[in-house]
């Protein structure tokens, strides 16, 4: 068993982290605008420090990015170069609806995605679209506190509704929210969540998180009316969690630490807030408010597919045994001491990936879609202009031979691989562009400075094969 022949190899983006143009084309203002660099970014997206504007002495890097809104079709183009088979992006809600609660959308804004949509399947590349990639818009955060209002699902229901009906026939991947777990970890930045004193903070995220697994469910069942083509899928920031010593105490927090990662996919996956995440909820004095309908909704109309971001595995241990900790995808890890770690402290794991994929295929028996993996890093442009990142080359082979072990030797089921940030754009979670990811270079600095000048590196011939050969050859 090999790799599917229609196997979806491409790359990932997200609107907030390489379009800019954040006020062209009629667009309003987005929560992923106002998150500066520097040390308040922690805070802004935690929600603990309020930022609903430009701030005078802050750089906000998603004002401008790499620019793709006016780059995208010399983007594309070297996408297609690389023989991409999807290209995973997301929509500026802002674009759609600028303030988010508007009766009409804004036809500026369904154009741009139109044309670039179009360019994508110019080059036979399919879009995998992601409604939200932790965008929400600044006036429903001011004017209705985010997702803790129940209001938000009617505008995200009208919000999908125009997407699915402009996009019949241009689109047929979709994901509903870009790491839906992250809600707990960075309620500002996955929720519009901003935290008064005294407030308490559980009760707020878990509400938020129900509201947006009503809409996902909602967005399923409309996406499956429009057009029976569709496919729709979760997605959560995934690497499985490993007991530090097999300390039965050392074990037991590892399985509380997957459930935790798991809790908000069951309830996309399975239609249900299971037995464990209602204890859990218990304990912690959360009373989640739900509505008549609410668990008819969830029940019938869970998701297609399950995708993931994977970057490392992560470890778990009892709270008194004092271990070291390291940096992760936005809060922070144990450290495992038989893994090295990337110039930004992520622990580099190929294996992970293999164990990764099959705990997740034999809980939820649902096809699979990996749509971010890959490795920041800084990387050096040589006086004739050539960027010799083999780093990059070895860390994506290794976990590519993961990837095909779980499916040749363990019989998971993929649909496909978008490696994260094919073009360099700003880091999620410290706003840095030397924070590199992508097989295409983009001059731009921390700074906003640079001619935005795109540069293929050695990594985008190597990706090149990877997808000619659907992924035989990684060498």
């Amino acid at each position: 068993m090999s790799f599917r022949k229609d196997f979806l190899w491409g790359g990932a983006t997200a609107a907030n982290q390489c379009e800019g143009g954040y006020n062209e084309g009629q667009r309003g203002l987005a929560n992923v605008d106002v998150i500066p660099t520097g040390a308040d970014r922690r805070k802004v997206i935690t929600g603990q420090r309020k930022m609903l504007d430009f701030e005078d002495g802050y750089f906000y890097p998603a004002k401008e990015a790499i620019d793709m809104y006016h780059h995208y079709k010399e983007d594309i183009a070297l996408f297609g170069e690389m023989g991409f088979k999807t290209y995973r992006l997301s929509i500026g809600w802002t674009r759609i609806f600028p303030n988010g609660d508007e009766e009409q959308p804004n036809e500026e804004g369904l154009k741009f995605y139109e044309d670039l949509f179009k360019e994508c399947h110019k080059y036979g590349i399919e879009p995998l679209v992601t409604i939200t990639h932790f965008d929400c818009p600044i006036h429903l955060i001011k004017e209705y506190g985010g997702w803790r209002n129940r209001k938000m699902i009617d505008f995200y229901e009208k919000l999908v509704r125009v997407l699915f009906d402009r996009y019949k026939g241009l689109v047929k991947y979709w994901l509903t929210f870009n790491e839906i777990n992250m809600i707990l970890h960075a309620p500002f930045l996955g929720a519009g969540l901003v935290f008064e004193e005294g407030e308490n903070q559980e009760q707020v995220k878990y509400q938020a998180a129900h509201h947006e697994l009503v809409a996902s469910a909602l967005a399923t069942k409309i996406a499956h009316e429009v057009d029976p083509e569709n496919q729709v899928g979760c997605m959560l920031a995934a690497g499985s969690y490993y007991p530090y010593s097999c300390n039965p105490k050392d074990v037991w927090e590892s399985v509380k630490g997957n459930r935790g990662n798991y809790f908000l996919i069951d309830v996309q996956s399975r239609g249900a807030y299971p037995p464990y995440a209602l204890k859990e909820l218990e304990h912690k004095g959360v009373v989640i408010e739900m509505e008549a309908g609410d668990s008819d909704i969830l029940k019938d109309n869970t998701v297609d597919f399950i995708s993931f971001s994977y970057y490392a595995s992560r470890v778990a241990a009892d709270e008194n045994s004092g271990v070291e900790k390291t940096a992760g995808n936005l809060f922070p890890t144990i450290k495992n001491p038989y893994l090295e770690t990337s110039e930004w402290g992520w622990q580099i794991d190929p294996l992970g990936l293999r164990i990764t994929m099959n705990d997740l295929f034999d809980r939820y028996q649902k096809p699979l879609f990996i749509v971010e993996n890959g490795l920041g890093a800084v990387d050096e442009v040589m006086d004739d202009g050539t960027i010799n990142d083999d780093y990059r080359i070895s860390y994506l082979k290794a976990h590519l031979q993961a990837m095909k072990n779980a499916v040749e030797e363990d019989g998971v089921d993929l649909m496909g691989y978008t490696s994260w940030g094919c073009i360099d754009l700003v880091s999620a979670g410290t706003g840095e562009m030397k924070k590199r990811y992508g097989f295409i270079y983009v001059d731009r600095d921390n700074e906003g400075k640079g001619t935005l000048k795109r540069s293929r590196k050695k990594s985008f011939e190597w990706y090149k094969q990877v997808i000619a050969s659907n992924g035989e050859n990684l060498d």
